[in-house]
């Protein structure tokens, strides 16, 4: 019962000194200079106040952004986050959608299609699939390309 309870204890001791050393990264400033110029950033000062722009320049003090028209110098002891964007993929996302609203069109087009009996009221032939597949994907890559996409992605905070 005692070894099991030091066991334990041990794995604990063993997680916790692992999520200190290997737990939330803290980016550098110098990952900032890896930026290209016009870039587009998110400077998140102390104060909560924040600056959307293109990156400028970066040195071992501050960060010029160009926010609107005019270039903003942020101290890099006022800097409290910085993100970047990253890039969308709503024309991946209309074509996935594309698929799957066409895989649905033609499911629903052969269900249709398959109900030709002399007892049915409105044979289609073969107009369901024809009709179905093509509105369907339509509709699934409209909704594909209206799926949110891109985002911000933080590439420094301070301590």
């Amino acid at each position: 019962m005692r070894s099991s309870y030091f066991r334990v204890m041990l794995l604990l001791l063993g997680l916790l000194i692992s999520s200190s050393l290997f737990g939330a990264e803290n980016p550098a400033w110098n990952s900032l200079k890896l930026l290209s110029t016009s870039q587009k950033i998110r400077v998140v000062l102390n104060n909560k106040k924040s600056f959307k722009g293109q990156f400028q320049s970066v040195n071992d003090d501050a960060i010029i952004i160009r926010a609107g028209r005019t270039d903003q110098t942020l101290s890099r002891s006022s800097v409290q986050q910085v993100f970047s964007r990253r890039a969308g993929h709503r024309g991946r996302n209309a074509l996935v959608g594309a698929a799957i609203g066409a895989g649905a069109g033609l499911g629903s087009g052969a269900a249709i299609d398959n109900d030709c009996s002399r007892n049915s009221m409105v044979c289609t032939g073969n107009l369901g699939k024809a009709i179905l597949t093509p509105a369907f994907g339509l509709l699934g890559a409209g909704i594909g390309a209206l799926l949110p996409s891109g985002g911000w992605q933080e590439i420094y905070r301070s301590n």
